[in-house]
């Protein structure tokens, strides 16, 4: 019995939302037309004690498979970690020992259940087969692969072209990822773009064992704070999994308006179309709505909440401190204080000025405005806080 194919084209668009590679689409669309949960890999080697956001953005995609009742299999790269990726690397890594890798190991099983649910993922260490590997079992399984095609790769193709070195163990990092596959017998491997090599030989390895080779399914690397380079911890612009709530909520509202909508597409479970929706609206309103999301994901929804009271409690407070002082004459009786608005041109016209005071946009010393037809009385020495909207803030000094 087959799934029904309405729920299949929700199920697929949920999964290849904000992938870069769906290798192949079509193969994962009849995996999920079986009707049955399918195996989901996702390896990390423990290189770092510590996860971030950009780690976070597989590690949702995971859940998104959890969520519709697949079998999310958290691979911990406990060997291929003493061997080091070499994907993006201009020279070799130097080699982590076994108690490095095994406490990182410990770190991110505290982590990743932030995001994923404790009670349906599978947490396995690779070294379960590769370390039992026999030395016929490494020559049959390197038996499967030219070294045409280990050379084909992008990082080692720069580094023959720059005369550096390539160490032997790294032409087999991809091997041991291929392997994994097999071991775990994938139907869906995820991982990062720059990944796309390794993933591939797992489909290579899979069809020569005699396994339906899996889909390979990658993400974009998640930009950090600054919008230019990919987040990173050694470049300080990132949000890490075990922050405090005020640090993780204040990161996110410091990025730009433009690199919110990219997060909104990779770190929720939100659709291209209410994404659409959001971008109708403020984009203040999304942005702190984004940076609860995130808040929650870590600390509870509660912790969210709390986060953006208190930010906004921070931002007032800073606002006022620096609101620029300008200068206004008294005035002899009292005054619109619609007509003053536009008179400092903090408003186009009388009538957004009214219509903003009916919307409780406009406060007087932190006090919101009720009366559209307030008249103020402006008396020399006095100081006047004004706010119009969530933007425009001014003190008046009347002379």
């Amino acid at each position: 019995m087959t799934a029904d194919s309405g729920l299949i084209s929700d199920d697929l668009a949920l999964l290849t939302k904000g992938t870069v590679t769906c290798h192949k689409v079509e193969q994962l669309a009849a995996k999920l037309k079986e009707g049955r949960p399918l195996r989901i890999k996702t390896g990390f080697d423990p290189t770092a004690p510590d996860l971030h956001l950009g780690h976070g953005v597989l590690i949702r995609k995971m859940a998104q498979f959890q969520k519709l009742g697949h079998e999310v299999t958290f691979l911990i790269g406990d060997f291929t970690g003493l061997i080091g990726d070499p994907t993006g690397k201009k020279a070799t890594r130097p080699p982590l020992t076994r108690e490095e890798v095994l406490a990182n190991a410990e770190t991110y099983k505290a982590q990743v259940f932030k995001i994923l649910d404790p009670e349906k993922t599978k947490i396995r260490f690779n070294s379960e087969w590769l370390g039992s590997l026999p030395g016929e079992g490494w020559i049959r399984l390197a038996s499967r692969f030219t070294v045409a095609q280990m050379l084909e790769r992008n990082d080692f193709a720069k580094r023959m072209e720059a005369r550096e070195p390539i160490a032997l163990h790294e032409l087999l990092y991809p091997l041991t990822q291929a392997y994994d596959s097999v071991a775990l017998e994938a139907d869906v491997e995820l991982g990062g773009n720059d990944q796309l090599f390794n993933l591939m030989q797992g489909r290579i390895l899979q069809e020569a064992s005699g396994q339906k080779p899996q889909v390979v399914l990658t993400v974009p690397l998640l930009l950090g704070l600054d919008g230019i380079e990919k987040m990173s911890k050694s470049l300080g612009n990132y949000i890490g999994f075990m922050e405090d709530p005020d640090t993780q909520f204040g990161k996110a509202m410091s990025i730009s308006d433009t690199l919110m909508w990219d997060w909104y597409l990779l770190l929720t479970d939100q659709l291209p179309a209410q994404i659409e929706a959001l971008k109708q609206g403020h984009p203040m309103d999304a942005k702190k709505a984004l940076a609860r999301q995130i808040v929650a994901d870590f600390h509870g929804p509660a912790a969210g909440m709390e986060a953006e009271e208190r930010w906004i409690r921070r931002f007032s407070e800073r606002s006022q401190e620096q609101a620029p002082e300008v200068a206004v004459v008294a005035t002899e009786g009292e005054v619109p204080l619609a007509r003053l608005l536009v008179d400092r041109g903090l408003v186009t016209s009388r009538k957004e000025a009214e219509r903003l005071i009916g919307q409780g946009a406009v406060s007087l010393d932190g006090q919101k405005v009720a009366d559209a037809t307030l008249r103020v009385a402006l008396q020399s020495g006095q100081s006047l806080l004004v706010k119009v909207g969530k933007l425009k803030l001014e003190r008046w000094v009347v002379s």
